[in-house]
């Protein structure tokens, strides 16, 4: 078993010839280079470029490793979050249930103590990462709900996940915390964005922080598996795969319909979202059925979208205030506050905050 090496400026090539080993390959590794990728907010992506041993089978040309941010504002949040944890624990004991396609790893672990962790897994480069600020086609929508439907089936109202004490989940303690945690940042949101988010949006924002007792409390219908932050910057198009999901530093017990609504809400441009949604949740209902779930009208269905078109508000708003500040990251809250406060108005979904 490897040891863990939590710092990327701290691999070897003896230690990358131990992790390819872990993953059955009979490789020896001579040298190596490694370059930053990706765009995390919370941990580093890494793309090691490999030179083999002469003598030895050869491995992959490259390989992916994901580490605790650089940045120590987000790596208190990831590790406050259990962000690492949850990450290294999804492939170590969930994504084998799971009909959604991730990243093959070949070495995951984490030190419990001090959080330190690393996780290597396969390169899926050419694939081109999804763009949060961009937004998707009507097609790349339609994959990623087709693979959500492949995360959210097969654990579907599954009570055994509940033994699984890492997971996140809500609870009556929890809301109270993200409603405290969501009025506490809300002060800093309005100086920091009053002037990139238009008052309609804005006003939306602060109703959430008042009713988000009502909103968060007010679910009770099935659980499953859900990602916990599935949009297109988490997600790769093409190279092996059609789409892989990646980032599983958010998984948790809850609404499916969290996931699907985070993601059009956001990766869908307003006038595009709004043309298409009803017949991108059918398709997705009838994918679910379609795998087996029997106990979900699409009429619950389209009220679980309603209700959670909140969701990536709220991301945008506490995420922005916990981890380091960048342009990039200025600018993607941005999106996802605008966009997603316009399909809140857009469903007539304020309604919830009522409940």
């Amino acid at each position: 078993m490897p040891a863990i090496v939590a710092d990327p400026h701290r691999v070897t090539a003896g230690w990358l010839t131990e992790v390819l080993q872990h993953g059955d390959y009979q490789a020896e590794v001579a040298a190596f280079t490694w370059q930053n990728i990706g765009t995390g907010q919370v941990g580093q992506n890494v793309r090691f470029s490999l030179t083999y041993a002469p003598t030895k089978d050869k491995g992959p040309e490259t390989l992916v490793g994901k580490f605790a941010s650089g940045d120590p504002i987000s790596r208190a949040t990831g590790s406050a979050q259990n962000n690492y944890l949850k990450e290294v624990r999804f492939y170590q004991q969930l994504r084998s249930t799971l009909d959604i396609r991730t990243p093959e790893v070949l070495f995951t672990e984490i030190d419990i103590a001090t959080d330190d962790f690393c996780l290597m897994m396969e390169d899926l480069a050419p694939a081109v990462q999804g763009d949060q600020l961009a937004g998707c086609s009507v097609d790349e929508a339609a994959l990623a709900l087709h693979a959500a439907a492949g995360l959210h089936a097969p654990r579907w109202a599954d009570a055994s996940l509940e033994a699984l004490e890492w997971l996140g989940r809500q609870t009556p303690e929890t809301i109270t915390a993200g409603q405290a945690l969501y009025n506490q940042v809300f002060s800093g949101f309005i100086d920091r964005y009053e002037k990139r988010l238009c008052s309609q949006h804005m006003q939306v924002a602060r109703r959430l922080g008042e009713g988000f007792t009502a909103w968060a409390s007010g679910y009770g219908g099935p659980q499953t598996v859900t990602h916990g932050d599935y949009r297109l910057d988490n997600m790769l198009f093409g190279g092996p795969y059609p789409l892989t999901v990646v980032d599983w530093q958010t998984p948790g017990i809850g609404a499916a319909m969290a996931d699907v609504s985070y993601f059009l809400g956001a990766g869908l441009l307003p006038e595009t979202r709004r043309a298409s949604e009803r017949d991108l949740i059918r398709a997705y209902h009838a994918d679910l059925c379609g795998r087996g779930v029997s106990d979900y009208p699409f009429t619950d269905c389209w009220e679980d979208y309603r209700r959670f078109s909140f969701s990536g508000l709220l991301m945008a708003v506490v995420a922005s205030m916990i981890v380091g500040q960048t342009d990039r990251g200025d600018d993607m809250f941005m999106a996802m506050a605008s966009r997603h406060a316009q399909q809140v108005l857009d469903l007539d979904a304020l309604e919830f905050l009522d409940a």
